[in-house]
């Protein structure tokens, strides 16, 4: 069945992303980013030290929320494979554009920060709005915010990198479950509104 499922899902997913590099003022509990001012202690501790970093959106496109719903008339326990499988599918497919913001990145001598995404922490998914304006999500990726600032499709994410050209202060792991520095500042367990991701 989750043979089933991925296959599917790979066949009739639509990757897309989008991704704009700002200029970045960070202060105890408050970060700039262009033109967006982010009231999070949290974020500010992941970017401390960063005076650039990039916005993120992505998404893999409707087919999974298409098929969760076909699932649930007819197969609950494919639904939820689907469920999961939409859940690995989006983050492994944002760990692919991370990978090239930092190839891109590298060239220039800095070094990435671990995603941070609202929701995660104190940083509010109120700021999903700003978001969306200042990288048109809607028009440029088909991704849309409900009243709740949840993202349709819903295997959708977005994200803050900053970028430092301190490379003992940047991160190489794609999650924190892969690394034995368990005292690292940037190590977290906080859950975004999506579920697509608990740790980084």
């Amino acid at each position: 069945m989750i043979e089933e499922a991925a296959a599917e899902l790979e066949q009739k997913s639509i990757p897309k992303s989008i991704y704009q590099e700002y200029d970045c003022e960070v202060s105890e509990s408050h970060v700039k980013l262009g033109s967006l001012e982010v009231e999070s202690r949290n974020l500010a501790v992941n970017l401390r030290g960063c005076e650039r970093a990039v916005l993120l959106a992505a998404t893999i496109g409707r087919a999974a929320d298409f098929m969760i719903k076909k699932y649930s008339v007819s197969n609950m326990a494919k639904a939820a494979v689907v469920q999961a499988a939409g859940a690995a599918c989006i983050e492994s497919y944002v760990d692919e554009v991370e990978a090239a913001i930092r190839e891109e990145a590298g060239g220039r001598g800095l070094y990435l920060r671990p995603r941070f995404s609202p929701g995660y922490g104190d940083f509010s998914l109120e700021y999903q709005r700003d978001i969306f304006q200042m990288l048109e999500c809607s028009k440029r990726i088909g991704v849309m915010l409900t009243e709740g600032n949840l993202m349709m499709p819903s295997k959708s994410v977005t994200a803050v990198i900053g970028l430092t050209t301190k490379e003992r202060e940047s991160c190489h792991m794609e999650r924190c479950s892969l690394c034995d520095k368990t005292d690292c500042e940037f190590r977290t367990q906080n859950t975004s509104a999506g579920g697509e991701r608990d740790e980084f």
